[in-house]
């Protein structure tokens, strides 16, 4: 089934059936075979001298630049990505963060990073780009004045997320990518949350789209990878660096997150539907301060997600009212049918204390307008369980928050 020959106006569904199923990777079989190799070998010495002149997905070199196992799931992902010329596999969330910085930034230069970006992008700004001789300057996306400020003539980058990470704050994505196009500066967003489903980074204007594919793509939290999806120009860039890096996935992980794709829209559509339940049967306990869920009515950044995404997922998080850390505490080790646990997007649900504070520079916790009491947060990973269940368990649990 080959999705390059299928019209330009298939809905999601029916291109992640068919994406990157290409006859002369998959011959007479549904899947990609798992192709395991190290040595490609070659017809003759032209062939081989002709190797090196070439380097592009689907055409066999060595197996640091993959093979059609691989090749499957790139294009499978760059199908998803309106106006990717490409995707380059890392092994990781972090190795894509990471191979992204290390292809745009050299020492001296500038790189923003959204203060409440997932804490290993932050580390690595303080840390790896940092002994590289990058300087790292963390911003409030919410503050687009304040962030524009903080741009100068050696800043080459910035590095966005929405929503924040733990603390679930909405960002104007477009209106912060178009200053840094204005000034000079490559916008690269981890858009793991909504995956281009529902929110097709490229086509509003950002210049690179990463996801950790080890969570909504993967799904089965069995797996970790992470993925770079550009347009030409830089994805030809990625792709070099990656290589320059010995880069490399494996077939078998490949495979995994081929067959956790095919099913992505399904378990995305019933993990929103539940967590967006839940958060609403949350908003109303008088246990709870804040419920910090994008995608509730009235939640903080609900308008701005409604103007510009078409999706969401199972992730969110609240602030209990009042209370301290160790009833925070309790209440998660009350809950039986969320596990205890970092990640998120695979069918199994998570729940997780959290205190933000320890992982800002200049953004707030609580956000908003909050009591500084309320600052007790879980965050929620909302799995493929009935959410009757899941809310009967949490009712439960809270109990156990309340000292009885």
């Amino acid at each position: 089934m080959d999705i390059t020959r299928h019209p330009d106006d298939l809905s999601e569904a029916t291109r992640i059936v068919g994406a990157g199923r290409r006859s002369e990777w998959t011959g007479a079989v549904v899947n990609p075979p798992v192709w395991r190799a190290s040595t490609h070998l070659y017809e003759d010495t032209a062939a081989l001298f002709e190797g090196p002149r070439t380097n592009e997905d689907g055409r066999f070199f060595y197996g640091r630049r993959g093979a059609p196992t691989q090749w499957a799931l790139s294009e499978a992902l760059t199908t998803l990505e309106p106006g990717a010329a490409g995707t380059v596999l890392y092994p990781s969330g972090v190795a894509a963060i990471a191979g992204v910085m290390l292809t745009l930034l050299r020492p001296g230069d500038v790189v923003l990073i959204s203060d409440n970006a997932y804490d290993p992008s932050r580390a690595m700004g303080k840390g790896l780009l940092t002994d590289f001789g990058i300087e790292p300057r963390f911003f409030d996306p919410l503050d687009i004045a304040g962030y524009e400020a903080l741009f100068c003539e050696r800043t080459r980058a910035v590095l966005l997320e929405a929503p924040g990470s733990l603390s679930m704050e909405m960002c104007d994505l477009a209106a912060l990518a178009a200053v840094a196009r204005e000034k000079g500066a490559i916008s690269v967003l981890d858009n793991t949350w909504a995956s281009p489903l529902g929110f097709p980074a490229l086509e509003r204007g950002i210049d690179i789209s990463l996801m950790a594919l080890t969570k909504h793509v993967g799904g089965h939290s069995d797996v970790m990878m992470g993925s770079a999806s550009a347009g030409p120009e830089l994805y030809a860039r990625l792709r070099q660096r990656a290589q320059q890096l010995g880069t490399v996935v494996s077939p078998d992980d490949a495979a995994l997150v081929l067959r956790g794709l095919r099913t992505l829209h399904l378990r995305l559509k019933r993990e929103s539907d539940s967590a967006l339940a839940i958060a609403q049967w949350l908003a109303g306990r008088p246990e709870v301060a804040q419920v910090l869920c994008p995608m509730l009515p009235g939640a903080p950044g609900h308008e701005v997600w409604k103007r510009d995404f078409t999706g969401g997922c199972g992730l969110f998080s609240f602030v209990f009212k009042g209370g301290t850390a160790v009833a925070r505490n309790r209440f998660v080790d009350g809950l039986s049918l969320f596990g205890i646990g970092y990640s998120w997007g695979g069918f199994e649900s998570l729940a997780l204390p959290i205190e933000p504070s320890g992982y800002r520079s200049r953004m707030a916790w609580p956000p908003g307008p909050a009591d500084e009491a309320d600052r007790h947060g879980v965050r929620l990973a909302i799995g493929l369980e009935d959410p009757r269940d899941l809310i009967a368990d949490i009712e439960q649990a809270l109990v156990a928050w309340q000292g009885r």
